[in-house]
């Protein structure tokens, strides 16, 4: 019998198979089996998915799903900004973009696909 794997949203190790879906104990998020092994094959590419699940695609656009302050400026960034031609990067922050002519670096986990 094979272990389950590790939480693709909060990297623990503590899941559970029910059905045909992984769930996470620890933060409750659930993913179907069948996606998994899809994920497990292409190791080599990161798939960066929004607050919703969406895979992003470098070029796509994003709407902020919650207002956010940027560090080392007065600047908040208003919930429903969006941002055109997003460029996906590795690193904690996985998304390149502009919004209101200001580049920032922005995590998926804050962003819808528009």
């Amino acid at each position: 019998m094979s272990t389950p794997p590790a939480c693709p949203q909060c990297t623990l190790e503590n899941t559970y198979t029910d059905g045909g879906q992984f769930i996470c104990p620890d933060c409750g998020y659930e993913w179907a089996a069948e996606n998994a092994a899809t994920e497990e094959q292409g190791e080599g590419t990161k798939v960066v998915r929004d607050a919703n699940g969406q895979p992003l695609a470098d070029g796509d656009s994003v709407i902020l799903i919650k207002d956010l302050k940027v560090k080392g400026s007065s600047i908040t960034l208003k919930k429903g900004s969006k941002a055109k031609g997003i460029r996906l990067v590795d690193g904690d922050h996985d998304v390149d973009c502009k919004i209101d002519g200001v580049s920032l670096m922005l995590k998926s986990e804050f962003l819808k696909k528009a």
